[in-house]
């Protein structure tokens, strides 16, 4: 297969404090794309990091792996803010055909990425290839809660939740999301919300190679709330529907009660009456609360917020190549 043929591949890994981890994962990518029809380069996303990049993040020579690069940002940003100035970055500056975004804690398998690189192969190199978890590891409780997440963002939004960040996508995508606001919160769910053609790949979460996970339960929620705030106006939308739904059920329900009252004194309680208005006066305040809003998103709507290829400059420190292959 000629050089021309071969797909240049950049896996995007953010990093924060876990250098450890990146730099297991190294040798392990290394040895499993051997034989693709790939020109592999990584770009470790430096998260401001409180520890340097390692001098031994390279350990012995890499067969495949054609360049190693390290990107320190000015400040931490957090995952997700990451990767937009990251995919932003490598749009601008780092000319390729595809990019792969994946963790560098081994929890996205270093074996799945020649997986994911056939699927996006297989399907033309045009649509975005998610790894889907079909079987999770962790304990019960956070089980418990991602699944209840999972319900609320399906009632909210309407879609369900299926994949991470842990996916390829070509170049010309890749400049899609560069001019989407919605990729500065949350990148899979900017895609979703994008209409960008998309697959699914099955996996299994991987486990930990070093470290404890830098993601608490307060970073797990934001997480969550950002994927739903990429989806607001739609979420305004159902709210404000459910709430006339809500006020035409507590009308007839007062209604009711009223005729009731007045055909039969001692059939209804006056405390009845008095709650159903209550309630009427409450769902009415948030009635109020949620048309507010609603004009408050498409106020926004006609305001352009954070452009990812824009804005992304301000974020970037320096680059540095800790390892170029020689050949």
């Amino acid at each position: 297969m000629s050089h021309s043929n071969l797909l240049d591949l950049i896996i995007l890994v953010p990093v924060y404090n876990d250098w450890e981890s990146a730099a297991q994962i190294l040798p392990q990518l290394d040895a499993h794309l051997a034989g693709l029809p790939v020109v592999p380069r990584v770009l470790f996303l430096d998260d401001s990091s409180r520890t340097p990049v390692p001098a031994d993040l390279v350990k012995g020579g890499l067969r495949n792996l054609a360049t190693v690069e390290c990107l320190r940002l000015r400040r931490n940003l957090g995952h997700q803010r990451a990767i937009a100035v990251g995919l932003s970055f490598v749009h601008a500056e780092r000319p390729c055909d595809a990019v792969l975004v994946m963790d560098a804690d081994g929890e996205d398998k270093p074996e799945d990425v020649p997986r994911l690189v056939r699927k996006f192969l297989e399907e033309g190199r045009s649509k975005v290839i998610f790894a889907q978890r079909v079987r999770r590891s962790e304990g019960f409780v956070f089980r418990l809660c991602y699944h209840l997440y999972r319900i609320g963002h399906r009632l909210l939004t309407g879609v369900p939740v299926r994949v991470g960040n842990f996916s390829i996508l070509p170049a010309h995508h890749v400049a899609t999301l560069t001019v989407v606001s919605d990729t500065w919160n949350h990148y899979a769910a900017s895609v979703v919300k994008s209409r960008i053609e998309h697959g699914f790949l099955p996996t299994e979460r991987g486990t930990r190679l070093a470290g404890r996970s830098h993601m608490d339960f307060p970073a797990l929620v934001l997480h969550g709330l950002s994927a739903i705030s990429v989806f607001a106006e739609t979420v305004t939308v159902r709210l404000i529907l459910a709430i006339f739904t809500l006020i035409v059920i507590l009308a007839a329900l007062l209604v009711v009660a009223l005729a009731a009252r007045w055909g039969n004194p001692l059939a209804v309680p006056g405390w009845a009456i008095i709650g159903a208005g209550l309630l009427l006066v409450t769902v009415m305040q948030m009635l109020t609360v949620a048309v507010g809003l609603s004009l408050l998103i498409l106020f926004n709507r006609s305001n352009l917020s954070f452009l990812p290829l824009r804005d992304y400059r301000f974020f970037v420190g320096t680059s540095q190549t800790v390892y170029a292959r020689s050949g």
